[in-house]
């Protein structure tokens, strides 16, 4: 095992250096540069298209399985999850209180990366045997690049198919059997197998029923934690300004050891405050545009603007929350890590906080493991066809109690390597197909612009 560790070590220093931090934050600002900082400037426009697709139109000639609400609400059940309780405070005990600075650039960014993902996959989506839409990276590499980048697109599905297990099933797993067991005394065994049963009654339903399922649970938990969240900042009000110097001064300059903190370098903040940010919304690393593929929709960039907002809920709402929780009630130097930490923020500030920071790790962890396995069986259907997705639910249901019961520190190793290397597929074709993204964009405005004004000039 130590070997092994070591090994994954090793490509984790090779997969996460600068060169990755480059392309993650370059391809970011580069979308948002050729969009015209269009996914901040729309935001109301993307939370309009939202509202409007709560409920797929029966009556409707778009195509797609799931309404674009649900499409949101699925990828955001992947992505709210222990990287926004767990990850937030490793990246702040790791890095400092800058490291939530860092986690900010790569959301700004990360929405325009967010879009261009969404639109690229239902711009060239397929239809499967079954007569569903399919959809991800590696449809868009083969269909928009080609041919000859067919490589990469197999590359992105071999390693969505094996990180799925890493950071959307075994590592979410671990994190509720940590969590039950600390505030409650549930043995870790008993957690895995609950868990166990619970995502194999969901998974056979497939993403309809995902779907259905993310559609009511992430809103209802989302409003709760933001409202515990908020209940805690509030309880701390005055120290807020100061917490936010104290991350904008941390981002570009060392942080000395105090109390139960080790002290940062400013590259600890960047390399932490990226990868945990990438870790919890997944800009870059076309895992979303999955999900939006089977959206019931025939414009493309309609969907890219409800998908961006994705990354801004997840990491400039949820994951800002609990980065500010852990600074203003100070415990950020107490020593602890992971859930600990953020569990103990909220114990500080509210009655029963440790409690209310369990229960959402566990409700937020579950339907990751639910909105993962989406991602992964799509990666493992596009490698061996519509005939492995049983087998694939399979072994996904019983691989959830193996990573209850395993070790912390081994996952998050493997989850974080695995992230990189389904990014690096997923980015270079992002670039490479910038122009279509951009072109669509245009096409999508100023026909937009085009109705407005003669819907105008017939109100006159």
């Amino acid at each position: 095992m130590e070997s092994i560790t070591a090994a994954i070590k090793l490509i984790n220093e090779v997969v996460w250096g600068t060169p990755m931090l480059v392309m993650i934050l370059g391809v970011g600002l580069f979308l948002s540069v050729g969009l015209r900082l269009m996914p901040v400037l729309k935001l109301g426009t993307g939370f309009k298209l939202l509202w409007s697709g709560r409920i797929p139109d029966k009556d409707s000639d778009a195509k797609g399985e799931i309404s674009p609400f649900n499409a949101l609400m699925t990828s955001l059940s992947a992505t709210i999850g222990t990287g926004n309780i767990a990850g937030v405070a490793t990246a702040i005990f790791i890095g400092g209180p800058g490291a939530l600075f860092w986690m900010w650039c790569t959301a700004l960014v990360g929405m325009a990366t967010k879009f261009a993902e969404a639109v690229l996959a239902v711009k060239y989506r397929e239809v499967d045997a079954k007569g569903q839409h399919i959809g991800g990276p590696m449809y868009y590499i083969k269909n928009g690049l080609g041919s000859k980048w067919a490589w990469l697109g197999t590359a992105f599905a071999l390693f969505g198919s094996f990180a799925g297990f890493g950071i959307g099933n075994t590592v979410q797993a671990n994190s509720v059997a940590d969590a039950l067991q600390s505030n409650f005394s549930i043995p870790v065994w008993v957690t895995g197998v609950v868990l166990m049963l619970l995502v194999g009654a969901v998974l056979m339903g497939g993403i309809k029923r995902i779907a259905d399922v993310a559609g009511k649970l992430v809103p209802m938990m989302t409003v709760f934690y933001i409202a515990a969240g908020l209940a805690v900042l509030l309880m701390n009000l005055t120290e807020i300004p100061a917490a936010i110097s104290l991350i904008i001064e941390s981002a570009f300059s060392p942080v000395a050891a105090e109390g139960g903190f080790a002290g940062a370098t400013v590259w600890a903040a960047i390399r932490f405050g990226v990868a945990r940010g990438v870790f919890s919304n997944e800009a870059g690393l076309g895992s979303a545009p999955i999900a939006h593929a089977s959206a019931q929709t025939n414009n493309p960039v309609a969907q890219g603007l409800v998908a961006m907002l994705g990354t801004f809920i997840d990491t400039l709402i949820v994951c800002s929350i609990t980065g500010l929780a852990i600074i203003v009630t100070g415990v950020w130097t107490s020593g602890e890590n992971g859930a600990s930490l953020t569990s103990f923020a909220f114990a500080e500030a509210i009655p029963l906080g440790n409690y209310i920071v369990a229960i959402a790790l566990s409700v937020f962890a579950f339907t990751t493991i639910l909105g993962w396995s989406v991602y992964s069986e799509k990666c493992v259907q596009y490698l061996l066809g519509v005939k492995a997705v049983i087998p694939f639910r399979l072994v996904w249901t019983i691989a959830v109690p193996l990573g209850a019961v395993s070790s912390l520190d081994f996952i998050w190793l493997l989850a974080d390597t695995l992230n990189a290397m389904m990014a690096i597929p997923n980015l270079i074709a992002l670039a490479l197909l910038s122009p279509v993204v951009f072109a669509l964009t245009r096409e999508y405005f100023l026909k937009k612009r085009e109705i407005d004004a003669e819907l105008a000039r017939r109100g006159k």
